[in-house]
Formats: C-alpha cells, sequence, structure tokens
C-alpha cells in the first residue's frame, strides 16, 4: 500500500507559514511501519488543485490532503474534489448533524456559511472532528482534512486505525557508506553496475562539502536485497581505491 500526501495553501508556498503537516505524516505513517512514498504542496489555485485531484483520483495510492475544505473565499479544496470526480457537492447529511450539534448552543445559530462545510462530493463519507466536530471527508481513496495541526493529525490516525488497520507494508531497509576523496562523477559507473545486479533496489548518493567533504553512498529497499548490494558497493570504492567507513546510524 503507498500513501501520498498533498499540503495546501498559498501562506505556505509565500513562506508566510512554515508546513509541519509533512513531517508529522511521516511520524504517524511511521507508526505504522508505513512511510508516505510522495508529497506534493500546492497554492490556492482552483485549476491547479483540479487538475492534480484527477490525476490522484485514477492512481491507486491512499492520499491524505490538508488544508482548502473550510467555508471561506480561499477554501477550494471541496469543489476541486467534487469538479475533478465530475460528481456534484452536496450537503452531507452525517457532516450536516455534526455541525448542528456543534452549533446548537451557539446564538448564532447553524448558519448557512456553516453548513457549508458540510458539502461534500457526492459519495464522501465523513472523517470525526474531536477538536470541533467540523468534520472532514473521504472520497476516492483520498482523505481531506482541516490545515489545522491540532485538528488534521487526530483524523488522520482514525483514518489510519478505521479504514488501513489491516494495511501493511514493509518498510525499506537502507544502507550506506561514507566515501572521502572522492568525487560523485567517479562513482556513477559503480552506481550505475549496482542498480543492474540488483533490480528493485534505489542507490543514492548524499554530497557533503562543510564542515567536511565527502559522499554518503547507499541503497535503499527490499531488507533482502540490501546487504548485497552494499557489499558491491563496499567492493566497488576499495577498488576505485577510496577510503570509506560506515554510515552512522540515522
Amino acid at each position: 500500500m503507498k500513501f501520498g500526501a498533498i499540503i495546501i495553501g498559498d501562506e505556505i508556498l509565500s513562506g508566510k507559514r512554515q508546513d509541519k503537516h509533512f513531517a508529522k505524516v511521516i511520524a504517524i505513517l511511521g507508526e505504522r511501519g508505513l512511510e508516505p512514498s510522495w508529497a506534493q504542496y500546492l497554492g490556492d489555485d482552483p485549476d491547479l488543485i483540479t487538475a492534480t485531484l484527477a490525476r490522484t483520483f485514477a492512481g491507486t495510492e491512499a492520499v491524505f490532503s490538508f488544508g482548502g475544505i473550510g467555508a471561506t473565499p480561499d477554501d477550494h479544496t471541496r469543489q476541486c474534489a467534487a469538479r475533478a470526480a465530475g460528481v456534484a457537492l452536496k450537503l452531507h447529511p452525517d457532516a450536516e448533524a455534526e455541525i448542528r450539534s456543534r452549533f446548537v448552543d451557539d446564538p448564532k445559530g447553524v448558519t448557512p456559511q456553516r453548513l457549508t462545510m458540510g458539502e461534500f462530493p457526492e459519495g464522501a463519507e465523513i472523517i470525526p472532528n474531536p477538536y470541533n466536530r467540523i468534520p472532514g471527508f473521504s472520497f476516492r481513496g483520498h482523505h481531506f482534512l482541516p490545515g489545522f495541526p491540532e485538528m488534521a493529525w487526530p483524523m488522520m490516525s482514525w483514518v489510519l486505525d478505521h479504514c488501513y488497520a489491516g494495511v501493511s507494508a514493509e518498510r525499506a531497509a537502507e544502507a550506506a557508506i561514507i566515501v572521502r576523496q572522492a568525487g560523485e562523477s567517479q562513482l556513477i559507473g559503480l552506481m550505475n553496475e549496482c542498480l543492474a545486479a540488483h533490480p528493485g533496489v534505489k542507490v543514492f548518493s548524499l554530497p557533503r562539502v562543510t564542515p567536511e567533504q565527502y559522499i554518503e553512498l547507499g541503497v535503499r529497499g527490499d531488507a533482502e536485497r540490501v546487504p548485497a548490494a552494499i557489499a558491491m558497493l563496499k567492493e566497488g570504492v576499495s577498488r576505485l581505491g577510496f577510503p570509506w567507513t560506515p554510515a552512522p546510524a540515522a
């Protein structure tokens, strides 16, 4: 099972707010032995959001989308999801019940603007919000959450526990060495040889220039294939005449 994340908001792209969601996505998935396959940041651009969702709806990943499900003019995600799927946007009865219960004692009552927050693409299911009862929604393998971390993160955990409790995915294994006195170009041939000899294993090269210059050279993939792949890199680096040491554990 693969998981993706979409994080929406002009405030993130402009630097007005620092994104906290992606690090938490990694942590929440990691608690369950899972990890994200990809992440994408989008501004508050309805056409871009719609095009992105049309593409991801056609995929097989489970996707968590953060932000843009409110009722203000800069919130477009609910509308874009319906548009991307070619379905109507309708007030969900369970969402309406949650919203009415949330504001039952509020002097302003249940306004049309508040009910708008319960309008989801037809066929969606609600995601309960333990913080203020304004729900998110699940639709076509996508799970749409608020941009507020205190709401979104418990809701993401709820989705994983209720919708993906039986899902498991073996986390990729990783092994690396620190190579000194070499430039990346001098290791490319070896890296390609390793890729060819060990299909399904990724080879990575992470140069560092300060405070010390070296290259972290490693492999990532199936736990059964990683030992042979890293052994090939170690042997190849030694053959090329470059000193190496094991990389510190992450």
